[in-house]
């Protein structure tokens, strides 16, 4: 008699942390340790409050963006505005025969 087992369904659904999907989650722990090395650089080169400053809005800037681009979808497609035509020209239709100039 064959034993079975239970199978986990979530196995093809993204990874989410925090409400940040996938490749976003990358996205918000990279803005965070850019802006942890930035503000750390800026503090030690200058003043520890503009470091500071400049590490929390950095932080805060990469999360909104990424969460911008989250909205977006998991992968980015081009979306186009509007309405397009295509014209064509039957005129120039040879079926695959030369024309007369020999092209």
């Amino acid at each position: 008699m064959a034993r079975q087992f239970n199978i986990y369904k979530g196995l093809q659904k993204p990874l989410i942390y925090k409400g940040f999907q996938g490749k976003f989650i990358g996205w918000g722990l990279g803005s965070l340790v850019i802006s942890l090395v930035t503000g750390g650089v800026v503090g030690s080169m200058s003043n520890m409050a503009l470091g500071g400053f400049i590490c929390v809005t950095g932080f805060v800037g990469g999360l909104v963006f990424t969460a911008n681009q989250q909205k977006k979808g998991l992968h980015f497609k081009t979306r186009h505005l509007g309405i397009f035509q295509f014209g064509n020209d039957f005129k120039n239709l040879t079926n695959g025969r030369k024309t007369q100039n020999g092209v």
